[in-house]
């Protein structure tokens, strides 16, 4: 973006809920089914069919309006939204307007170097979250030039999340939706996956003079399945707005798509207006009334919020923000982390395997940690061993662990078995530097002339000639200590 420009940045967010079947009838809301398979006459809009309210989906946008402390509305009602593409057998959506049954709520994110909330947080207010039901699904160039339509995801209850324009910059944007989206898989609202859609956004964005209180053009950019396409986009857009007013160009109020293979946004049509939507009452739902009693069940149902236990973590095992966001990427990923850090008595150690060996084993593998196969009772056996000192990393990462993937049950039983402990003698250890010391006089000279950086290769050496069995730490004492003497 230009020097002395600003963004201005809003974004909604389409959450695919996961019930069990559609928003208005009882077909099945799965994925993966041969094309055209899970519809009826209400999802494809024959005449006659009457819609029914799914109760789970209400629940649903209850558990997250609660959570983003909303405005839970007891009267809201539903509204057709009419435009006209292929995969919208209808001709119109059912949505809710102009009430939706949530209203305001907010999300604290990180700060950049710009502190707008106090403390290192920006606090991003909600407009609304309102039920919708998703489309269908277009399929271009399959066979010969032609395009299939899919309606399998046609009547697919959504939780539409609006944000209100307090976001400004695309690091801010991209924090924001990961927040969001730890939010609503926390909840189980939604399985979050980006690929396949489940948890996608459309971008408002507009640039301004630096310190203007008006907004510019806005500008949305649709179907944003990726963080780091929200980044890209973003910041392209930026600076191709903030390059127009600088040339004393106007930008057009359009809908831009993002074109990954270009690295750029593209012009698709003329932004839509409410007016062009025809919005009238859907004369075929009543309105929907929630009771008091309804929204302290679902209060009563909350879990911890990833936010709270982000936090907690940092202040009880004195995590780094971003190591702990990580760990609580799913309530399954998060609860495994909770029961090896309390079984192994050192969080830092769990979430040190949590973040590296056991992250590369599940991606090596593709699965989720409920498929690892590993229960944190054995892994904490291991990490106990490492953080007691009685095990050294390497030995316990490049042997140890392998060997309990592949089935061993006991890492002290190995430990023992094998003769694996760290050696703790000092007069031994010392005895190696000593050996490493006179086999490398070069390096040697080398680092009392100055060369610091020569001792990570002769502690690399002393490692070596000790197996894998000596403590790195204590390997660094001993060499500096003699290297001092001589």
């Amino acid at each position: 973006m230009k020097p002395g420009y600003e963004a201005v940045i809003g974004l909604e967010v389409h959450v695919q809920l996961r019930t069990r079947s559609k928003m208005f009838c009882a077909c099945p809301n799965l994925t993966g089914a041969p094309p055209n398979s899970h519809t009826c006459p209400v999802c494809l809009g024959l005449p006659g069919a009457l819609p029914a309210l799914n109760a789970e989906a209400v629940r649903m946008a209850l558990t997250l309006g609660l959570a983003v402390e909303a405005a839970i509305q007891p009267r809201s009602t539903f509204f057709r939204k009419q435009y006209f593409y292929p995969d919208l057998p209808k001709g119109y959506q059912i949505t809710q307007g102009p009430v939706a049954i949530v209203e305001g709520g907010h999300l604290d994110i990180p700060g950049e170097a710009r502190v707008r909330g106090g403390e290192g947080q920006v606090r991003i207010h909600l407009e609304r979250a309102h039920l919708e039901e998703d489309a269908g699904k277009s399929h271009h160039d399959l066979e010969g030039g032609t395009s299939h339509v899919d309606l399998n995801r046609a009547g697919v209850p959504l939780l539409e999340i609006v944000s209100a324009p307090d976001l400004r910059s695309a690091q801010e944007a991209s924090d924001y939706l990961k927040a969001l989206h730890r939010l609503v898989v926390a909840l189980s609202i939604c399985d979050g996956n980006m690929e396949e859609g489940s948890f996608r956004c459309d971008a408002n964005v507009s640039v301004r003079r630096t310190g203007e209180a008006g907004y510019g053009t806005r500008v949305e950019v649709k179907n944003l399945n990726s963080f780091r396409f929200v980044r890209q986009a973003l910041d392209y857009e930026m600076a191709r707005q903030s390059a127009l007013l600088e040339q004393g160009q106007p930008v057009q109020m359009e809908t831009r798509g993002w074109d990954a293979s270009l690295g750029e946004t593209r012009g698709q049509r003329t932004k839509e207006a409410s007016m062009d939507y025809r919005y009238f009452p859907e004369p075929d739902l009543p309105a929907l009334m929630v009771e008091a009693s309804e929204i302290e069940a679902a209060r009563a149902a909350l879990p911890e919020l990833p936010e709270h236990r982000i936090r907690r973590w940092c202040e009880a095992y004195g995590l780094g923000l971003e190591e702990a966001q990580t760990l609580a990427q799913s309530p399954a990923f998060a609860a495994y982390f909770e029961a090896l850090a309390r079984l192994s008595g050192s969080g830092r150690g769990a979430a040190a395997w949590m973040l590296g060996e056991v992250s590369r084993t599940l991606n090596e593998r593709g699965i989720g940690i409920e498929a690892f196969p590993l229960p944190p009772e054995r892994l904490a056996e291991l990490v106990r061993l490492v953080e007691a000192r009685t095990l050294g990393f390497g030995t316990a990462k490049e042997v140890v662990y392998p060997a309990l993937l592949a089935g061993e049950e006991s890492a002290a039983a190995m430990v023992a078995r094998e003769g694996l402990a760290q050696v703790e003698d000092q007069a031994a250890i010392r005895a190696l530097v000593g050996q490493v010391l006179a086999a490398n006089p070069g390096p040697v000279a080398q680092i009392k002339g100055g060369k610091e950086s020569l001792k990570g290769f002769l502690v690399g050496q002393v490692l070596k000639a000790g197996q894998g069995r000596l403590d790195a730490r204590l390997v660094n004492e001993l060499l500096a200590e003699a290297l001092a003497k001589g």
